[in-house]
């Protein structure tokens, strides 16, 4: 027992040494941060997908710590200690701990690939949500336009973020074809015939939730955002609480629906 945690202990601080030095790796930058790295969130995801949600979740946290510290500099553009705090959480500790919840489709037996691909997906668009938050919010008028700041916000982290969503689905899909996570000795996986087509029917419907999401949070964070871009809880009440539930509810059923037309898929190739 004592081996086998030990054994554990070791991968995670891999990964999360791997996943750092990955992120170095800048593929292309933006002048106001963000940037696609070369596929860095890949080990935290074999983290999550191979030992649970738990070790994803806390080397997610380890390494968003990392991070924090790597771009430390990026503190001191904040206007108040609240912005700083707002920075810290959204940019950072949610935004990368997170990532460690990329296992959670593990639960399907549809294939790794599958799985572990739209898991890959959902905690980009997780990462995604923070970053359009913080932006909106934090950055409204220092690196972003306080007019239009949400627009804004939403256009210059999708300038990132889908490219970096692409690059890691695209490596995680490849590496789960190839090898089989499952077991306690890292083995070459079968080859899954259709397997494609199921696991994209299974990340459409993850991120058609993740859209779904996406747009709710939007909503809520435009409308407690006050003229002078600081949240202000107080607004709560200009929230549509039936746009909201309805937005939630299609995502929902359409997750459900293309999650299970992926498992008929999926079995159709045996």
């Amino acid at each position: 027992m004592k081996n086998k945690k030990a054994i554990v202990l070791c991968e995670c601080g891999i990964m999360i040494a791997l996943a750092t030095v990955l992120s170095m790796i800048k593929l292309f930058a933006l002048p106001f941060g963000g940037s696609i790295t070369a596929f860095s969130a890949v080990p935290l995801i074999v983290i999550s997908y191979r030992r649970g949600i738990k070790c994803g979740l806390l080397s997610g946290l380890a390494y968003s710590i990392i991070q924090l510290i790597l771009d430390a500099s990026v503190l001191s553009y904040a206007t108040s200690l609240t912005a700083g705090i707002a920075i810290v959480f959204l940019d950072y500790i949610f935004a990368f701990t997170f990532i460690g919840l990329a296992g959670i489709f593990k639960i399907f037996n549809d294939g790794n690939a599958i799985n572990a691909t739209a898991g890959t997906v959902l905690v980009c668009a997780i990462r995604y949500i923070c970053h359009v938050i913080s932006g909106c919010t934090v950055w409204a008028g220092v690196s972003i336009p306080s007019s239009d700041g949400l627009i804004y916000s939403l256009s210059y982290n999708a300038t990132y973020m889908i490219p970096e969503t692409i690059v890691n689905a695209v490596v995680v899909y490849w590496l789960f074809s190839s090898l089989n996570f499952n077991s306690e000795r890292i083995e070459r996986a079968q080859k899954q015939k259709k397997s494609l087509a199921a696991t994209v029917l299974a990340s459409v419907g993850v991120l058609s939730l993740a859209v779904s999401v996406i747009i709710d949070a939007i909503t809520l964070f435009s409308k407690l955002q006050n003229e002078a871009g600081t949240l202000d809880f107080s607004l709560i009440g200009n929230v549509d609480p039936v746009f909201v539930s309805v937005v939630f509810a299609i995502g929902v059923v359409l997750c459900g629906v293309l999650l299970i037309a992926s498992k008929v898929v999926n079995k159709s190739k045996d």
